[in-house]
Parts: structure tokens; sequence; C-alpha cells
């Protein structure tokens, strides 16, 4: 008989105001294990980096998917963290050679996927492979605003991630928006309401 082959499928970036919404997705090897997965917030950038790299190497098969601003905007942003979780999933099916078994998704809902699923909330805490593919995304993700914040230094990306806080509120009122910028929603929107004022 076959073996079964269940992936994790997790996100990351759903509350920042800028960039895309990631997702990774990650069948693990149970004759390879990896040490010392878990939701990817409770790890220190380093060790996040770390396990990124051993499940690359020891994972069965991995995936990533990603949203864009414009299909944040356009779809809105539980939309595109489902479409960028089935993304995920379809590259990792296409690393498989096979679509998995089932998959087990971080959170109350799942995406549109042919194949049975089970969502399970904090799974990034319960199960080894959604805390993997959450490392994936959050990795992924923080790569992708280190080379944002070459490109716009003045945000301070690198700091905050593209999250809500402080210093991003007061570089957008300063700034305004730019073009990775996620239109739809409030904080980004009521800046550019006020500048067209």
């Amino acid at each position: 008989m076959s073996a079964i082959w269940i992936c994790g499928v997790d996100e990351a970036g759903r509350g920042p105001l800028v960039g895309a919404v990631v997702a990774g997705a990650v069948v693990l090897d149970p004759s390879n294990p990896i040490e010392g997965l878990k939701d990817s917030k409770r790890l220190t950038p380093a060790r996040r980096e770390y396990l990124f790299e051993q499940i690359m190497l020891k994972a069965k098969a991995w995936g990533i998917g990603e949203a864009s601003p414009a299909e944040i905007d356009q779809i809105n942003i539980l939309q595109a963290t489902m479409l960028a979780m089935q993304r995920a999933v379809e590259d990792l099916t296409v690393r498989l050679g096979v679509w998995p078994d089932k998959a087990l998704i971080d959170g109350n809902r799942c995406p549109d996927l042919p194949i049975p699923m089970e969502a399970i909330v904090k799974g990034d805490a319960k199960e080894p492979a959604i805390s993997a593919a959450s490392i994936l995304a959050k990795v992924t993700r923080d790569r992708q605003m280190a080379i944002l914040h070459e490109r716009f230094p003045q945000y301070g990306f690198a700091q905050h991630m593209g999250y809500p806080t402080a210093t991003h509120f007061a570089a957008l009122k300063e700034f305004g928006v730019c073009e990775e910028h996620r239109r739809s929603f409030s904080p980004v929107r009521n800046v550019l309401e006020t500048m067209a004022r």
C-alpha cells in the first residue's frame, strides 16, 4: 500500500497593511524528523531561519503560495488568504508528484481543494506539519519585507514587518502610501482619502 501523505497548511501576513499574504504547505517525512517545530510566532527569527532550511532539506514536499496586495484589495483578505493556501498546496503537489491525501489547515476555515481537509484552531501549536508550514510562510514573508525595506526604507518595514504600529502610521502620514500598501485596509484608505481632499 502506498504511503499516506498529510500536508499542513498555514499563512503569514493577514494583519499587515503592506505586502502579500503568504501561505506554506508541508508534508513531513516520518523517516526524517525535524526537531523543534512549533508555532513560528514562538520562535526567534534565527531559529525560524534554521528550521526553514531544515524543512527544505528534510520534508517530503513543501510549497509556498501568495496573494498580492492587488488581489487582497480585489477579493478581501480572507479570500486572498484562502487563495494563497490553495496556491501553496498546488505548489507542494507539483513537488510531491501527487495530491496529498489530506490537508490540515490552521484556523477555522478551509480553502477550496480537491482533497479531504480539516480546519484546526491553533493548529500551528498542535500539528508539526502545520508548524512547519507556519515557519515557511513567516520566513518567506519576512524576507519579502526585508526586500521591500530596501526599496522603501522610509517606512521601517524591516522593523514592524508592515503591521499597523505607531511607527508605520507616522510614516504613512509623512510619506503617503507606497505601491505595495493594501488600499482596502482602513488605515491606508484613510491616508488616501486625506490626500485626495
